[in-house]
């Protein structure tokens, strides 16, 4: 790829998948070998995300046929055309600050805030050998993960490719299961306290009630 193409911008790509790899590192902290492949998997997606969104766009190639016929008049190798959301409902304006663009910092702020605020409570409850129930830990039993979903989706808002779009299902299904595994050690720590604890806040979802319920 050319500059004139918008792409082939490797230093970038790697650069800003350095960024936001630290950024979450610093928030989440991994310890365990459990935390690290969370977070492994995280970072992969980071990577493959910037890798087209500056290096070389895969997404944009194997649909190029298709996207100039249906959408004729856009330059479709150009760095702004790889906002598909933006292009594919034709607003005119700059994409960094479309709608999708916005929702997509509201959600990725989102998730930064609440991985980083679930680890500093986590961290003192296992300081002191009790169970994590305050702060994100009230609505929700898993705050650091849907803190990492709501970062991923946040992505796909403002960048979605095809590898993503792949990654996404596999990294949901991966951070369940991580999920249901912590809560079988925690029940073997806790007892009958997670046992009250986990019928009274959801797993992922959070109630907007104020007696939430567990959900599966």
């Amino acid at each position: 790829m050319t500059d004139a193409s918008g792409y082939g911008l490797w230093f970038f790509a790697l650069l800003n998948a350095a960024i936001f790899i630290m950024f979450a590192f610093s928030f989440f902290k991994p310890k365990t070998p459990r935390d690290w492949r969370s977070f492994g998997a995280f970072s992969a997606f980071l990577v493959a995300l910037f890798a087209e969104m500056y290096g070389f766009p895969l997404t944009i190639y194997l649909l190029s046929g298709w996207l100039q016929t249906t959408y004729p008049g856009i330059d479709w190798f150009s760095h702004d055309a790889g906002h598909l959301p933006e292009m594919m409902f034709g607003w005119k304006t700059n994409p960094h600050f479309g709608p999708f663009h916005m929702i997509s910092f509201i959600l990725i702020g989102l998730g930064f805030w609440m991985i980083s605020t679930a680890w500093q409570v986590l961290y003192q409850a296992q300081r002191s050998g009790t169970l994590a129930t305050t702060g994100p830990y009230a609505r929700v039993r898993h705050p650091q993960y849907v803190g990492f979903v709501l970062v991923l989706t946040g992505f796909l808002f403002q960048w979605p490719t095809l590898l993503t779009l792949a990654m996404y299902p596999v990294l949901l299904w991966m951070y369940v299961r991580l999920a249901r595994a912590e809560e079988r050690e925690t029940r073997e720590t806790f007892g009958a306290q997670f046992d009250a604890y986990a019928a009274r806040v959801p797993a992922f979802i959070p109630s907007l009630s104020e007696t939430p319920k567990a959900t599966q």
